[in-house]
């Protein structure tokens, strides 16, 4: 089988390549994004590979069925941007749900460690020998309360992390998972108990249209003074422009993000060079108590290998079977 592969990186082949060769699967690998301008150099494949910034509109779906493609493969476990609605029943798409939720969750508390004890300041600091202690101080996470949003795989382990921390945990789900409640210290709440009620918020639940803003300016005036926002899930669960208003007046204590709303032409790429156009995001990453970091929370030796291991058996799956346990929705 031969598979276009779609916003390749470095970091992508090599388990690609070991899972493939096992399995009899050719990749071709492409830099570029899948777009409408781009959907005609999956002519001739058996089926694409796409990731987070991937476009799978009407229009490239309908051209990816008139080019014989028969599979639609994501590498990540968000599906919002492919259009679903129109893909079910005309061509299979399939998904890795689960490729290390340890990723993820331990990036999410690195950058939360990295906020509240300002390593970043120190680091910069100690390079140029300037050992001060002015304007460092944190806080301690034993003891606080921090609201988590979406209790999936990521959001159970991200929960463990900080009962380990002797945090006390709120939690939010509109599907409420089976043993996340543990006595007093873990207790699922409603959105409005947890905005109110939280010293940190941390966001691992999926886009969809009821969480689409969940973190808005509404939702913002609910928290604590100061709070701390928290998202390496998918950057439109947050309204960008609403942080940054909070964080100019104060309500919002410090934001750590792995993801934005608009990232699609920015991240995974090196921007240095060039003039950042969005000024929302130029303003985000002037801000002192802003973190920023550029989706790189998967980033794992371990997930990477799950997510090829996964594509693949997924991909071979539809082909042999015609099936997959992965689908997004059903042929």
């Amino acid at each position: 089988m031969k598979i276009a592969f779609f916003d390749a990186k470095p970091y992508d082949k090599a388990s690609f390549d070991k899972y493939g060769a096992e399995k009899g699967i050719k990749f071709k690998y492409y830099e570029t994004k899948l777009n409408e301008d781009t959907v005609d150099l999956a002519k001739g494949y058996d089926g694409v590979c796409v990731f987070v910034n991937d476009t799978v509109n009407k229009t490239v779906i309908d051209r990816l069925i008139e080019l014989d493609i028969k599979i639609l493969a994501l590498r990540c476990a968000g599906f919002n941007n492919v259009d679903t609605k129109h893909a079910c029943g005309k061509i299979h798409v399939v998904r890795v749900p689960a490729y290390s939720p340890y990723a993820v969750a331990e990036h999410t508390i690195a950058l939360l460690l990295t906020s509240i004890r300002r390593i970043h300041k120190a680091y910069i600091r100690s390079r140029d020998f300037n050992f001060s202690l002015s304007n460092l101080t944190g806080f301690d996470l034993h003891g606080k309360t921090v609201g988590v949003i979406g209790t999936g795989r990521i959001g159970r382990v991200f929960i463990d992390i900080c009962k380990g921390f002797g945090m006390k945990v709120l939690a939010y789900d509109k599907f409420p998972a089976q043993g996340v409640e543990d006595g007093d210290k873990v207790k699922y709440a409603s959105l409005e108990e947890l905005f109110s009620e939280s010293d940190i918020i941390s966001l691992h639940c999926p886009l969809t249209e009821d969480t689409y803003h969940i973190i808005d300016e509404n939702a913002l005036e609910k928290c604590k003074k100061g709070v701390v926002i928290l998202n390496t899930s998918r950057g439109a669960l947050v309204d960008a422009e609403a942080l940054l208003a909070g964080i100019k007046s104060r309500k919002v204590g410090a934001a750590c993000l792995d993801v934005y709303e608009e990232e699609s032409d920015l991240f995974f790429e090196d921007n240095s060079g060039h003039i950042l156009e969005d000024d929302v995001l130029a303003r985000l990453i002037s801000m002192p108590n802003v973190i920023v970091t550029s989706h790189q929370a998967f980033l794992t030796e371990e997930a990477l290998e799950n997510i090829a291991e996964t594509t693949v058996r997924n991909i071979i799956d539809i082909a042999e079977k015609g099936e997959s346990e992965n689908e997004v929705c059903f042929h």
